[in-house]
């Protein structure tokens, strides 16, 4: 019988058919920020079942993540061409997002004692 998956938090972010190439995208720009979308899209094929993404779709998934505010803007380079292309580099809500998706929150709620909890009510609270 095969292993039951850990079931960690379920963020929007992190749903349907893009999740594997965002999670990638993530782990590769927060490895070593910033990145061109090129060099983040040779980092995507590197991966295992990502190899043949083509760059397009890297190209609209980062835009994508830019204008809901995981991805920010934070420079430009040169390229082999003569032209400028951005830098993108993660957010603090990206971040966030990565930290919440590893955390299962009935193994937290287990663990935390009461000060802990406390401290995690508040700051939710304040968002909410």
């Amino acid at each position: 019988m095969a292993g039951r998956k850990k079931k960690c938090g379920n963020l929007f972010v992190f749903k349907g058919r893009t999740r594997r190439l965002t999670k990638a995208i993530f782990w590769i720009i927060a490895q070593n920020p910033p990145l061109v979308i090129w060099d983040i899209c040779i980092a995507v094929r590197k991966r295992r079942g990502l190899r043949y993404t083509k760059y397009s779709v890297v190209n609209h998934r980062i835009r994508t993540l830019e204008t809901r505010g995981y991805l920010e803007k934070s420079g430009t380079r040169k390229t082999h061409t003569d032209s400028e292309s951005p830098l993108y580099q993660l957010t603090s809500k990206a971040y966030l997002a990565i930290v919440l998706d590893k955390i299962n929150l009935d193994t937290f709620l287990k663990k935390a004692n009461e000060n802990t909890a406390s401290t995690a009510l508040a700051l939710f609270s304040r968002t909410l």
